[in-house]
């Protein structure tokens, strides 16, 4: 089987970490975003990768190279020169993903965090023998999204709805699909949207079907709902009892600390942490709803909620970090300092409190 993943632009919402790797690659609970996806297709049997990419493909392809081998799945480029939105890049990738076997293929958004229930996907594709699968995940506001409307026993698509005024239902499309290779053959090479022109005709023709996904869902594509996305994978991690989860004294909650980190006397982590390879965490920290990054310096008694530290950056001492402040790479917060807010572009020195949400040039 193959996959296409819909890699996309300059990853803006996520800045400023987007300014140092492309966003596939930003850590999500101390993994690339892009190999959380990887992975879970690799373990359904998925045997080949297409990235439908139109910048930094070959920081993205170096930087896979290395989990091609460690993986066994090939992971290929299908480069855009123009923004081709959702279904355009089907249409460049025809060659990548059509071959003698009919099988259909994977289409993922490359920001969309999940338990992935793929398996259980690929058996529902069979049992309704219509064209075309897409996850639908139910949220508690869906007038905030586009609706999809489907026949509740067999799950067939009735129609689709615009942030709708009246409640139509619940189920929003989670950006997963599952598709026979004759979906090319209704696309053409053009910027085009597949929920919005594709999806419409294929469900017009009963041949589109939706699965209600099983567990959590989240864009994790800026970094509130990161954050969000991060608490609803460990909370998952912790349902399913996973080894990978800290403990011990100074844990309060799921916590995810990679064994190359250490972590110094009388901290409290948690909840909802994830601590990165060769982070130092010196004495009295406290962290809780946070990420910190790869080889980043937290130093004694400074206190992080709610935000992302970036790669190699520096808290000091009795710093206060808080309220979505973003450090890009490289990033050194001064001793005693307060960030309320703040985004910090990356190799910067924060000398003063950054006292209401602003961006730091």
């Amino acid at each position: 089987m193959k996959a296409l993943i819909l890699v996309g632009g300059f990853g803006t919402r996520l800045r400023p970490l987007t300014l140092s790797v492309p966003k596939p690659l930003v850590e999500f609970a101390n993994k690339p975003m892009i190999l959380h996806q990887i992975e879970a297709l690799k373990a359904v049997g998925v045997t080949e990768v297409v990235l439908a990419i139109n910048y930094q493909p070959e920081v993205m392809l170096n930087f896979l190279k290395e989990f091609e081998t460690k993986l066994g799945i090939k992971i290929t480029c299908s480069q855009e020169t123009e923004p081709l939105g959702t279904a355009g890049p089907l249409a460049l990738a025809r060659d990548k993903l059509v071959d003698d076997s009919g099988e259909p293929f994977f289409v993922l958004n490359s920001d969309v965090i999940s338990d992935y229930p793929f398996k259980e996907m690929i058996e529902f594709h069979i049992s309704h023998g219509g064209e075309a699968s897409l996850l639908v995940t139910k949220v508690d506001e869906p007038s905030k999204y586009g609706v999809v409307v489907t026949e509740e026993s067999t799950g067939q698509v009735e129609r689709f709805v615009e942030k709708p005024k009246l409640f139509v239902g619940n189920k929003i499309n989670a950006g997963i699909y599952l598709l026979d290779p004759s979906i090319l053959d209704r696309i053409q090479l053009r910027p085009t949207s597949i929920e919005k022109e594709i999806f419409p005709k294929i469900a017009a023709e009963k041949k589109l079907y939706a699965m209600v996904l099983p567990g959590f869902w989240m864009d994790i594509g800026q970094p509130r709902d990161y954050i969000t996305g991060l608490r609803l994978y460990l909370d998952s991690l912790k349902k399913r009892s996973s080894p990978k989860l800290a403990s011990g004294s100074h844990i309060v909650g799921n916590v995810l600390v990679d064994e190359t980190a250490t972590i110094g006397e009388g901290c409290l982590i948690g909840p909802d942490v994830a601590i990165g390879p060769g982070c130092v965490i010196e004495s009295g920290v406290r962290l809780s709803r946070c990420t910190v990054m790869r080889g980043v310096r937290v130093k004694k008694h400074a206190c992080i909620s709610s935000s992302i530290i970036g790669w190699h950056s520096t808290v000091g001492q009795w710093a206060r970090v808080e309220n979505m402040t973003i450090l890009g790479e490289d990033v050194h917060v001064c001793d005693e300092i307060y960030s309320n807010g703040g985004v910090v572009l990356p190799h910067k020195e924060i000398k003063s409190s950054i006292l209401k949400p602003e961006i730091v040039m």
